[in-house]
């Protein structure tokens, strides 16, 4: 963050001041954890299910803060924030804030990251950088974020820090040193992008793909395109707008932007595409880089062919900052994946890999996996034996029964040798399987992690590979773990 002292601050949200005369000056970072807070700091106080920000203020100025932005008095200088009325597309809602402390501290937050972005982008020529969707933003964000540090100071969030806290909280990582802030924007409802876009408003926008990723909220894939499409409303006619060729509902967005459009994909029609694309026996993907700055052959780090878009994407954004094809494809060849839980690919000691991306779960992110393990456990002669260990899809609504079915049915068509399911709430996916023609016990249905860790360590043999993925809120990602801690054994 850029130094403000505690009287900046308070003009800055509209708050005032308690316990000290505000000539204080933050040159730390801005956070909400106590254990995070160093010297010269400032402690954002938020309640929580269990805990109330507010009530460790004084641990926190004990820690080093030099303030505490708080929405009622506390022990410690602070600068206290009016409450807040709460309208439309833009509220998260904090669990645990009864009293509205919550939405008052986060709109002040809010506020405090547009003033730092609006001066740094003024000032120091900040260039920042949003994107969504349905399904690969972390990943997106992440290539992007390595591809752009050549180039300059990047500040990106940790893992998918992308809503209302996480937005402004990264925000204010930047300072006056920063060169491009990369931003992952995340939506439960119509107007919540558009509302982060004006904490830290964004000069170029990419919009990866519309799929059934919150399906529930929005009612229909049209819903979701309509609030995705909320980035690139957002940018300036100087901005840009990078978006999905091979997604009709990502390249019929184009006309809702004054920003320059960039075209993504495989599609003949991109602007930034992919041509001749082949995976290696890890299912990392080597394709001809076409641009209209010229081509250069890229080699993915990351596995799985979706990772081809998400390339993309970020291929075009540097591009338009000034890399050439060839420093794009050298870069991209040298990233690797950043956050925890994404298709981090790990090998045996006896040969069994383990495919451990049960972040997060969506129908589109689902099939993309099961892709990656076929193609993984086909890429040698004779062809290993696949696991698919899938755990329920959150967030899906009406349509969840038919999704989690769909993902059943795939499995077979994919010729996976071994799907089990963890869960009641993805009883549909054996259930698909075993209507598309499943037979025997390659199919199964346990009902907890703790079945799902017992079968395995039964049956599992060497050079299987083994594909992990779920909905974070299931916690499957521990069943990659046991099977790895088992194979260190």
């Amino acid at each position: 963050m850029i130094p403000l002292s505690l009287a900046e601050i308070a003009e800055v949200v509209g708050g005032r001041l308690h316990g000290t005369d505000g000539s204080p000056v933050v040159t730390g970072s801005v956070e909400f954890d106590t254990r995070e807070v160093t010297g010269g700091g400032l402690f954002v106080a938020l309640p929580g299910e269990r805990v109330d920000g507010h009530d460790f203020a004084a641990q926190a100025v004990g820690a080093g803060a030099v303030g505490v932005l708080a929405a009622r008095e506390v022990d410690g200088p602070a600068v206290v924030v009016p409450p807040v009325e709460r309208r439309g597309g833009n509220a998260y809602v904090l669990s645990g804030d009864t009293e509205g402390h919550g939405a008052a501290v986060l709109a002040a937050l809010a506020k405090l990251a547009r003033h730092v972005t609006d001066r740094l982008a003024a000032e120091h020529g900040l260039v920042v950088v949003g994107v969504t969707g349905s399904s690969g933003k972390t990943s997106t964000k992440d290539l992007i974020a390595q591809v752009l540090s050549p180039m300059g100071p990047t500040v990106a969030p940790p893992g998918s820090f992308n809503n209302e806290l996480g937005h402004p909280w990264t925000a204010l990582r930047a300072d006056a040193d920063t060169r491009y802030l990369v931003l992952e924007l995340s939506a439960r409802g119509p107007g919540h992008i558009a509302h982060l876009c004006q904490v830290a408003p964004p000069s170029i926008g990419a919009v990866l793909n519309v799929g059934s990723a919150h399906l529930g909220e929005f009612g229909s894939r049209q819903g979701i395109a309509q609030a995705k499409g909320e980035l690139v409303e957002a940018l300036p006619e100087s901005g840009v707008a990078v978006l999905n060729a091979d997604d009709p509902l990502v390249a019929g967005m184009a006309p809702r932007t004054r920003a320059k459009v960039v075209l993504v994909g495989e599609h003949p029609r991109a602007d930034v595409r992919a041509e001749d694309v082949v995976l290696d026996e890890q299912a990392r993907a080597g394709f001809r880089l076409v641009t209209p700055k010229g081509e250069a052959q890229v080699r993915l780090g990351v596995h799985g062919p979706h990772q081809v878009g998400n390339a993309l994407t970020a291929a075009a954004i540097a591009l338009e900052l000034g890399a050439t094809p060839q420093e794009v494809a050298d870069r991209l060849g040298q990233a690797q994946r950043v956050s925890a839980h994404r298709m981090a690919v790990t090998e045996r000691a006896d040969g069994v890999t383990v495919i451990n991306d049960a972040y997060n779960a969506n129908p589109e992110s689902v099939r993309a996996a099961l892709k990656s393990l076929a193609a993984m456990s086909r890429a040698t002669t004779p062809a290993r034996r696949s696991w698919a260990v899938l755990g329920a899809m959150a967030e899906l609504g009406g349509d969840s029964v038919r999704a989690h079915d769909e993902i059943g049915r795939l499995a077979v068509r994919l010729d996976i040798n071994k799907l089990v399911v963890v869960g009641p709430d993805a009883r549909a996916m054996h259930q698909g399987a075993h209507l598309e023609g499943s037979w025997g016990e390659e199919s199964v249905l346990v009902p907890d992690v703790a079945a799902a860790i017992e079968l395995l360590r039964a049956e599992v043999r060497p050079g299987d590979v083994v594909l992990v993925k779920a909905s974070n809120s299931y916690g499957l990602w521990r069943v990659a773990e046991a099977l790895l801690e088992a194979g260190s054994k």
